[in-house]
């Protein structure tokens, strides 16, 4: 056998040795990192829900509050921070992720949930993460290839240790970038991040996210083709929502060029929208409500209140995200498609809750692992059937503007196109 063929091979595979356990360590380091900031986080939201749900008084500060998230951006240098967005177009591009930004999200998102704005977490974890990530990576000297991966690592890493969904938020990570490509060299850093993140979120009590829904009818023609009717329908509520989200803040400039007074005009409509409703039902993330869905209670028309009030609150400039949001629209429109067609609500509101996640985030493979880590995997071929179609009848329509779709959902055709 030839030496110098051995010699190569062998050094060829301890390079490979070594640059994989560079990887694991830096997403170990970055996953443990975010576990922390993650539990910190969710507690911190935790506890001003909490707060807030005992001293509705708090709610008199919504048409100001956004004056002071605004202004603490203005004075940090991002006065045109464009969030989420940001961190997904610094994964394929060369844009740079500030380090201020996880302090910035982490405060701002926190108070959002205090003073009752409709608002999410999750999207503020993938900034978190995103921000944390790439300096991670600077700080270790990671090149600028690398970049990407380290800013994905830190997105998996935040999404699961907030959200509970270890799994899915390692495929997320991956999936929501470029929607038709999967950087696959990122999937094993995301997947440890991802389970460390949650591990140490979990020991700081940041619980994992399981819920029963009862018995699940088993696969066949007729739940199938009520699924399928209800997945068709997410799909169009999904792109309802990414329309109004989208029209709601071009108006919003419009008609309100000054931000500040844009703020106090959206945030006092919000505050009047609650004392009209006479509770705090469509306040903050809605987690109570989403779990009154699952257990067959649901306000008529509730998605469209959720819709209305997230779409005020972010326009008025309350951080946060629409990820958690979504999945309350379609557990509420779930859950009254099931009582209309006499068909399990439980289980349409979990189905709901994800078809209506995959049509606004373009990401069918996470949002079918999401549903077996929340519900349990019977619920797998309702999940993936559905899944499946939100994602093809929700269009090119997204959360994220910068998210771009590299296939055409309808023909075989390569669009590389952004999502609306």
């Amino acid at each position: 056998m030839d030496k110098k063929w051995v010699k190569h091979k062998l050094k060829h595979n301890l390079n490979r040795v070594w640059f994989t356990a560079r990887w694991v360590f830096f997403s170990v380091v970055t996953g443990a990192l975010l576990g922390v900031l993650g539990g910190a986080f969710y507690n911190s939201i935790a506890f001003v829900t909490k707060y807030r749900l005992t001293h509705s008084t708090v709610l008199l500060a919504l048409p100001i509050g956004a004056v002071v998230i605004l202004w603490l951006y203005k004075v940090c240098g991002d006065e045109g921070d464009k969030g989420t967005n940001l961190v997904l177009s610094a994964i394929h591009s060369d844009a740079s992720i500030p380090l201020r930004m996880a302090p910035l999200i982490f405060i701002s998102t926190v108070f959002s949930h205090l003073v009752g704005a409709s608002v999410g977490r999750e999207g503020a974890a993938l900034q978190l993460g995103g921000s944390i990530g790439e300096n991670i990576g600077k700080l270790f000297h990671i090149s600028e290839k690398g970049k990407s991966t380290m800013i994905m690592v830190g997105m998996a890493a935040s999404f699961s240790a907030l959200f509970g969904t270890p799994m899915a938020a390692a495929v997320f990570a991956l999936e929501v970038v470029i929607v038709g490509q999967i950087n696959y060299n990122a999937f094993l850093p995301a997947v440890l991040a991802s389970f460390t993140a949650r591990s140490v979120a979990y020991m700081l009590h940041a619980p994992s996210q399981h819920y029963a829904i009862g018995a699940i009818p088993h696969f066949d023609i007729q739940p199938a083709l009520l699924v399928a009717l209800l997945a068709v329908l997410c799909g169009f509520v999904s792109m309802l929502f990414c329309l109004c989200l989208h029209k709601g803040e071009a108006l919003g400039k419009k008609y309100f060029k000054n931000p500040y007074v844009r703020a106090v005009v959206c945030g006092g409509c919000v505050l009047l929208l609650t004392y009209l409703m006479g509770d705090q039902t469509y306040n903050g993330a809605g987690a109570d409500y989403i779990i009154s869905c699952l257990n067959q209670q649901e306000k008529v028309l509730g998605f469209l209140w959720k819709i209305l009030f997230t779409v005020l609150s972010i326009t008025a400039g309350y951080k946060g995200g629409e990820i958690v949001p979504s999945f309350f629209i379609g557990a509420s429109f779930g859950c009254l498609f099931g009582h209309l067609m006499g068909f399990s609500p439980s289980l349409c509101a979990a189905i709901g809750m994800g078809a209506v996640f995959c049509g606004v985030t373009n990401a069918p493979l996470s949002a079918f692992i999401i549903c077996i880590e929340l519900f349990g995997f019977s619920i797998a071929p309702y999940a993936l059937l559905a899944c499946a179609i939100s994602y093809t009848v929700s269009g090119y329509y997204g959360l994220y503007t910068s998210q771009r779709i590299l296939y055409s959902k309808y023909r075989s055709e390569y669009i590389n196109k952004k999502t609306q």
